[in-house]
């Protein structure tokens, strides 16, 4: 069993302007895990990414990584300490090629001593990057690009990745794959923080969950237990 904690967010308020976003939010993320945050649109999931990665600076509580703060640093040094994040919406470079794509997430010092160490790993997950290396983002399928969008988070060399709305508009196919992709990826020690709107998806997936309304935490722990709370049942599966 995992005793040690690899992320922690303790009490943490966020604003937009005057808009509160994220009120008194608080999770841990264990070695090796993968978890989800659940939640329906406008409820703070991708807040709450944000805020961990630097995007959005929080105003009241803390985050811990690895044990020590990284609460308000800048992106930069939060990718370099060793998390990634892969945005809702994919957001590669589409005049760019495959391989340029996957070289501009090696570009802080650690990630660079080690980008064909990891340009190796993502192309063992995803062998089609490789076969389209030289070819222009924008060619790629949806979820081509989706994989191009996780290998260049993978190319900073992370120990935590959070991801966002990673299987929206992408065919079920195309999603099982994805899904098979991060187990993969956990098998080689990188733990994930994910964001999903399908719940049951996200309930077979991942080990842990925290179900966010209206920016709070309102539902939290193992899927199993989750699955059989009356809550979610009525909430996200009809019953």
């Amino acid at each position: 069993m995992r005793e040690e904690t690899l992320l922690k967010v303790s009490n943490l308020d966020t604003f937009y302007g005057g808009f509160q976003a994220l009120w008194n939010v608080s999770l841990e993320v264990k070695p090796k895990e993968i978890v989800a945050l659940i939640g329906a649109n406008g409820s703070g999931k991708s807040t709450l990414l944000d805020t961990i990665s630097g995007l959005i600076q929080s105003n009241k509580g803390s985050i811990e990584f690895e044990g020590k703060s990284i609460t308000n640093l800048d992106p930069f040094q939060i990718v370099t300490l060793g998390i990634s994040q892969v945005p809702e919406g994919r957001r590669i470079f589409p005049d760019l090629s495959v391989l340029d794509n996957l070289i501009l997430g090696s570009y802080n010092r650690k990630a660079r001593l080690k980008r064909e160490q990891n340009l190796k790993m993502v192309y063992e997950l995803f062998p089609i990057l490789e076969e389209r290396k030289n070819q222009l983002a924008k060619t790629l399928s949806g979820g081509e690009q989706q994989m191009l969008a996780l290998g260049r988070g993978l190319m900073s060399d992370p120990k935590l990745m959070l991801l966002d709305e990673m299987s929206l508009g992408l065919a079920p196919i195309v999603i099982n794959n994805v899904y098979k992709a991060l187990k993969k990826i956990v098998e080689r020690g990188i733990t994930i923080l994910f964001v999903e709107q399908n719940v049951r998806r996200s309930l077979e997936e991942a080990e842990r969950a925290y179900i966010m309304e209206a920016g709070r935490v309102v539902l939290s722990g193992d899927v199993a237990d989750l699955r059989e709370e009356e809550k979610v049942k009525k909430a996200y599966f009809g019953i």
